[in-house]
């Protein structure tokens, strides 16, 4: 392929990345400049092309632009903040991965791989702002409950549940760092508002923060708070550790959290101190943290995703909390309390479930567990008419996988007399005469109808009539 088309085919491969991509020579004139990073900056692209950078930027300098310094250093630059304006005086936020060019050894350019977090920071600091004007009365009299979950809240007629609540009951009297460990949905929040609530320190502030909902600058300076002058644009803020002074900091999603940052995370457990981005003076704080992971620590410290250090730290205090399949001894308590509840908020009188759904609940293996037991609920009660939940109100999915896993577990009968009855046919020919013999049945035994013929059979309604109409099979 000859030099020129290869040329042409790059540029057009960097231009169809929907991220901007930026590059400039050794001079840091700009060689080339894709309609993605024409619009982070707000210009054009004959508006930057074939022209020195600080010409284009002048709120840059060799210090502050993250591609003059790749130029300067031949080092790497990763998910670096970056603040500026362009020569048109528009304020532009971008987060940028910059990477030397060299051709042999001879550093040629830098290529820079921005994304726009102007609006994600802006939203971060404004929780920050709210965090701060919520936490400040609290100090004296607590005017904005936040906390709204207690121990008391926790509902369980298992007894390994009881056991961790009586055990978190008397960590809440320390001040030690706790990690829980928990699947998505199995109440790991209410576990910590419930430690912290019954804790001395339940009129101080609670902040709640989910490490994998920022990009890593923008959770580092979230959490520790900016110094004016940082990095340009910066601000004084406080972050988080200061604003939960006295107080409970919970990070969930603690393995999403970047290796660094968590090293960082680490001093702050061991000597109580706290540096803002950019300053050079440490505030000492006093704050509870608490932390949440969605798998087994072990394997995130083998994966390489939690720092062993960390683990040994902050794992002072810690609970391990069952998957609602471990603990079907709860599912009706839970289904009443949510039936109370959605009966409250849509103004129905629903009183239960019928025999068929409690069967299958108990037969459900709650992948979601607690969370989706809840949205089951909620959605079948947008679909009952009546004051019972039936099958047909279900979700699809809950439906489905029952079905398909329902008789994993039955024990198998011996293969020889199953093969000796067959009379030489085949698995699917019987599999359909004893669907057919089924479905008959139920229909015979339900006067024709369908809605009930399909309860005696376990399927949805939706699935029998299909049935019907393929197999062809008579109503009686």
């Amino acid at each position: 392929m000859p030099l020129s088309d290869t040329v042409e085919m790059l540029q057009a491969i960097l231009g169809a990345i929907d991220e901007g991509i930026h590059v400039v020579d050794a001079d840091g004139i700009t060689i080339f400049y894709n309609h993605v990073a024409a619009k982070l900056d707000g210009l054009t692209s004959d508006e930057v092309l074939g022209k020195p950078l600080l010409e284009v930027f002048p709120s840059l300098d060799r210090e502050s632009s993250t591609l003059l310094r790749v130029i300067e250093s031949g080092e790497s630059i990763y998910n670096q903040t970056q603040v500026y304006k362009n020569w048109k005086g528009m304020r532009v936020e971008t987060i940028n991965t910059t990477l030397p060019v060299r051709v042999g050894k001879r550093l040629v350019g830098a290529v820079e791989v921005a994304k726009d977090i102007g609006k994600l920071k802006a939203l971060s600091e404004r929780l920050v702002d709210l965090q701060a004007k919520i936490s400040k009365p609290k100090r004296t009299k607590r005017t904005v409950d936040e906390v709204s979950f207690h121990f008391e809240d926790i509902l369980t007629s298992s007894e390994k549940m009881k056991h961790l609540k009586e055990r978190a009951r008397r960590a809440a009297r320390t001040t030690s760092p706790v990690l829980i460990y928990g699947e998505t949905g199995t109440g790991k929040e209410l576990f910590v508002q419930s430690i912290h609530h019954a804790s001395a320190r339940s009129t101080m502030p609670f902040i709640a923060q989910n490490c994998a909902a920022l990009p890593a600058s923008l959770l580092e300076s979230l959490l520790f708070g900016t110094t004016k002058g940082s990095f340009t644009g910066a601000d004084d803020r406080p972050g988080l550790f200061e604003l939960a002074d006295g107080g409970t900091l919970f990070l969930d999603e603690l393995n999403s959290m970047p290796l660094d940052l968590q090293a960082k995370l680490l001093r702050v457990l061991q000597d109580g101190q706290i540096r803002r981005i950019g300053g050079s003076k440490s505030t000492r704080v006093d704050v509870r943290v608490i932390a949440a992971v969605n798998e087994a620590p072990q394997m995130l410290v083998q994966r390489g995703l939690m720092r062993t250090d960390l683990y040994y730290r902050i794992n002072v205090v810690s609970f391990e909390l069952p998957p609602l399949r471990e603990r079907k001894e709860d599912i009706d308590l839970l289904v009443r309390h949510f039936l109370e509840k959605f009966n409250g908020q849509f103004g129905m009188n629903v009183c239960g479930t019928s025999k068929e759904v409690a069967r299958l609940f108990a037969s459900y293996d709650w992948p979601g567990n607690v969370r989706e037991l809840e949205h089951v609920v909620e959605a079948a009660m947008n679909m009952v008419e009546a004051d019972t939940i039936e099958l047909e109100h279900l979700p699809p999915h809950v439906l489905d996988r029952n079905m398909t896993g329902e008789s994993e577990d039955q024990p198998m009968t011996d293969l020889s007399a199953l093969l000796e009855a067959s009379d030489g046919r085949t698995l699917p020919d019987i599999m359909r005469e004893l669907e057919e013999r089924m479905i008959n049945s139920a229909m015979k035994a339900t006067d024709g109808n369908v809605l009930r013929a399909a309860k005696l059979l376990g399927i949805p309604r939706q699935t029998l009539q299909y049935k019907l109409s393929q197999r062809m099979i008579p109503p009686c």
